[in-house]
């Protein structure tokens, strides 16, 4: 029982004053995930696009700091990560979904898929440069629509979430030891979901509900938990971990 009671204090305290910084922290996953690494010892700053959300967020949960930033503008990315002396662990997770048949939709609408991920991500890793800590990692999100895209509309999306997980493979190698790995979540119960779909949000959940190997759709703490294993586990790396609950076999 003793060793029981050890390993669990260990798990508990596994990110014990290391500084992880999420990009996308003030809701859904992110935030999930900003708890789930404070539970486990980690000194968590969130950034998020609203400063009053993120503000109030830090407060309640006990967080190290907040940053506010549009995760499009180059300059508000620079300016939220400037001032840390190292990071630990940057996880990426901010991202709209971007919807707009390529034939339809205003190009630079469509650009904003690139723009929040790929770019967003480029300006991060240039400017924390080498106060990214060695033993540290970086995590991506990208998204099922990465392997099945679909005729609604999605394309550019789908490239963008594709490109993560190519980008993701070719930093592990330009910038090692530090891990990068990228979290490809299903579909899953977010703030984001109910945004998106509005009134057809729960039409679409049953429809999921029927037809998913587990009857349902994921749990935002469920997809944080993948992100806080790629953060944790130091043998992951130029990975992406499709935490879809089976949908991928439907």
């Amino acid at each position: 029982m003793s060793n029981q009671i050890q390993n669990t204090s260990a798990q508990q305290r596994e990110l014990a004053d290391k500084r992880v910084v999420i990009v996308g922290g003030t809701s859904g996953i992110g935030l999930s995930a900003a708890i789930q690494a404070k539970n486990k010892g980690a000194n968590v700053i969130i950034i998020g696009r609203n400063a009053d959300v993120a503000a109030q967020l830090t407060e309640k949960y006990g967080f190290e700091g907040w940053r506010a930033a549009d995760v499009t503008s180059e300059i508000e990315v620079e300016t939220a990560l400037r001032d840390f002396p190292v990071v630990d662990h940057l996880v990426m997770l901010a991202g709209s979904f971007v919807a707009g048949k390529v034939r339809e939709a205003e190009v630079g609408y469509l650009r904003r898929a690139f723009d929040e991920r790929i770019w967003a991500a480029v300006t991060a890793i240039r400017t924390l440069g080498d106060r990214l800590s060695k033993d540290g990692s970086v995590t991506f999100v990208s998204g099922v629509l990465a392997d099945r895209p679909n005729a609604y509309g999605t394309a550019v999306l789908a490239a963008a979430s594709a490109a993560m997980e190519a980008f993701a493979r070719g930093l592990a190698l330009e910038i090692a030891p530090v891990r990068v790995n990228t979290l490809s979540p299903g579909p899953i119960d977010t703030p984001l979901l109910s945004k998106t779909l509005g009134d057809g949000r729960d039409a679409f959940v049953e429809s999921l509900n029927a037809t998913l190997p587990l009857k349902r759709i994921g749990t935002v703490d469920e997809a944080a938990a993948g992100v806080v294993f790629l953060i944790t586990n130091g043998f992951m790396n130029g990975a992406t971990l499709h935490l879809d609950g089976g949908a991928a076999l439907v």
